[in-house]
């Protein structure tokens, strides 16, 4: 695959990355882009209110898309995503990396040959000690980013969770979020989002998942985790871990998995998908899901109330 162009509206920042990188052409407007080039893919990965525009209309030039994360800042604004990519027969691939990694893939083999049965309850979170983002920049402008932490980092260890599942339905979320220290940081006047969001989703099968996501919060140091219970046997992420039975005795498992850099595999099995019109291992249908347990969750933050999901 070649990177032909790049669309940015700091043109010097295009510039130096295009000059890094060998892209011949560069561009301020990604209309004007999509119009001129003739492009198999396009990789979107402006501030999130930005993908539901961008996405859109690059399938509507005839492109594959894969987008960052989160698929937009609202189910409403994903839906429309979705429908636009079938609406083109184009390839619509989430850029969830973390589905990608080595121990990621152990894992899921593990749990494919059925050693952890039947997944019915996980916890999963990604907290920071100290960690906000950009401070006054997009991230924390709500209308730019669509929240704080949790559809920040909690859309990463959430959809990870859920690909180890099996993908389950949602169908409820109760959650709540905290800004108490954005607020009070230098520039803090202009802070819109959550800090600190926890939640408990359930999904059609009966499972439960526990998450949570700061960017700021009094605890030892920042950790990435997913744990999965299973009749059959358990497991955690980082370090990879699988806890079961053999022959009446409690055994712990320490699978050796590749040192897979799950970005740059995200961006080789795109390229793939396109060459042999495959469905990608991460699908927008995938990101909608996600976003609809966020759209619940901080529904039920200001309400105070559980929230079904359609």
């Amino acid at each position: 695959a070649e990177i032909v162009a790049i669309a940015d509206v700091n043109e010097e920042r295009a510039k130096a990355t295009a000059e890094e990188f060998g892209v011949p052409r560069v561009y301020t407007d990604y209309e004007k882009m999509l119009q001129q080039e003739d492009l198999d893919g396009v990789s979107v990965c402006t501030p999130n209110s930005l993908h539901a525009p961008v996405a859109i209309a690059a399938f509507e030039s005839g492109c594959h898309v894969l987008c960052e994360k989160p698929i937009a800042t609202s189910a409403a604004e994903g839906q429309k995503m979705v429908e636009a990519g079938k609406k083109a027969g184009k390839i619509f691939m989430m850029a969830f990396n973390n589905r990608f990694r080595g121990d990621t893939q152990v894992l899921k083999t593990y749990i494919e040959q059925g050693r952890l049965g039947r997944i019915y309850y996980a916890k999963t979170g990604w907290i920071r000690r100290r960690g906000i983002p950009g401070m006054g920049g997009w991230f924390t402008t709500k209308a730019m980013s669509g929240g704080g932490p949790l559809i920040d980092l909690g859309v990463h260890v959430l959809d990870l969770t859920m690909y180890l599942m099996g993908n389950p339905k949602p169908v409820s979320a109760y959650g709540s979020t905290y800004a108490e220290f954005g607020p009070r940081m230098p520039g803090g006047e202009k802070y819109d989002v959550e800090d600190l969001a926890a939640a408990i989703v359930k999904f059609s099968d009966g499972a439960t998942v526990f998450l949570e996501a700061s960017w700021a919060s009094n605890i030892e140091r920042e950790r990435f985790y997913v744990t999965l219970m299973g009749t059959e046997g358990g497991a955690d992420l980082e370090p990879l871990r699988i806890y079961t039975e053999e022959n009446g005795h409690q055994v712990d498992i320490a699978p050796q998995a590749p040192a897979v850099h799950g970005h740059h595999a995200e961006a080789r099995h795109f390229v793939d998908c396109i060459k042999e019109n495959r469905t990608p291992l991460a699908t927008g249908e995938h990101g909608l899901d996600v976003v609809k347990i966020l759209d619940a969750i901080y529904q039920s933050a200001g309400t105070g109330e559980m929230v079904r999901i359609a």
